[in-house]
């Protein structure tokens, strides 16, 4: 039988056993319902990405708690959606940016290159260029890479900094690093 003719238990059973195509079929499904919660709720599409992101990680991870005569997997999945949003919202209430790093942090200047002004200025050019590209990033991707590379956390350390799941730090650092990458190669 094809996913897309599955009913939603059946795609939760079959992602119990561990079957990602299961996940990506549920991801087709509710993506667009889970990000609108959660945009409903935070009011930032950045956010809400995030959220979306990390609701579907969390699917995967709890689908064995999921009880099919409790509620739909729709109902399950926005009311995970919902709370996890309203936390967000409370976590930044009380610590609002207390781990964010600002770009006045981060050196206005490149290092210098041993003395040869050629190197130097081609070095300062790259250095720009960088800035402007994270300028363009989503706040979490930014604080989550300026952390990684500014600061010289690892993963693990800006999970407990920030106070997000490791996978949704990666997930950032990820998806940053894919947007500079496109960002960068184009020009």
């Amino acid at each position: 039988m094809n996913l897309k003719q599955m009913d939603d238990p059946t795609l939760m059973t079959r992602m119990m056993q561990g079957d990602e195509a299961a996940l990506g079929e549920l991801y087709d499904r509710y993506g667009r319902l889970i990000h609108s919660v959660a945009y409903n709720v935070v009011g930032d599409r950045a956010t809400a990405e995030e959220i979306t992101l990390d609701i579907f990680t969390r699917a995967w991870q709890k689908a064995h708690t999921y009880n099919v005569e409790k509620a739909r997997v729709s109902t399950w999945l926005t009311r995970m959606t919902r709370n996890r949003a309203i936390d967000m919202l409370r976590r930044e209430a009380v610590r609002p940016f207390q781990y964010s790093v600002s770009w006045a942090e981060v050196p206005a200047h490149p290092p210098s290159a041993d003395d040869n002004p050629e190197d130097a200025a081609h070095l300062a050019l790259e250095y720009r260029r960088v800035r402007a590209a994270m300028a363009t990033l989503p706040a979490p991707q930014r604080e989550a890479l300026a952390l990684a590379f500014f600061k010289g956390l690892t993963h693990s350390e800006i999970a407990r900094e920030l106070d997000k799941p490791l996978g949704t730090v990666k997930a950032r650092i990820r998806a940053g690093m894919q947007k500079l990458r496109a960002i960068l190669v184009d020009k």
